[in-house]
């Protein structure tokens, strides 16, 4: 999260450097604790440089299987030690690969930008 200087009222929010590293991290830690996933990515705006401050860190995980609802599948995943907000997506491989066969725009955008922090 944001920190604030010990000699000044501004907030300084972490870079991209900062950020994809930890994130990084973090995936490399969960991917070796959680043998379902595939593959951890950052999309948006930390994986094309147009973060600024206030900007959330979008991640995307693939799993082989899901036995949760879409909406409830990123709660398995908690992220609170990463420094700046985020999303978490998460979609089975089958549901991924469908959704770039189907030529999805969301999917092929990701997969055009994403940064891979994790792949098994």
């Amino acid at each position: 999260m944001p920190v604030r200087s010990l000699r000044s009222v501004v907030l300084k929010w972490p870079d991209r450097t900062a950020v994809i590293q930890a994130a990084r991290s973090w995936a490399e830690q969960l991917g070796a604790s959680a043998g379902e996933i595939r593959r951890i990515g950052a999309f948006g705006s930390y994986a094309t440089g147009k973060w600024g401050v206030g900007s959330d860190l979008d991640i995307l995980i693939l799993v082989d299987v899901a036995e949760a609802a879409f909406a409830g599948r990123a709660l398995r995943y908690p992220v609170s030690s990463l420094p700046v907000p985020c999303q978490v997506l998460v979609y089975t491989l089958e549901e991924w690969r469908q959704m770039l066969h189907d030529k999805r725009r969301f999917a092929l955008t990701v997969e055009a930008e994403a940064v891979w922090l994790f792949r098994r």
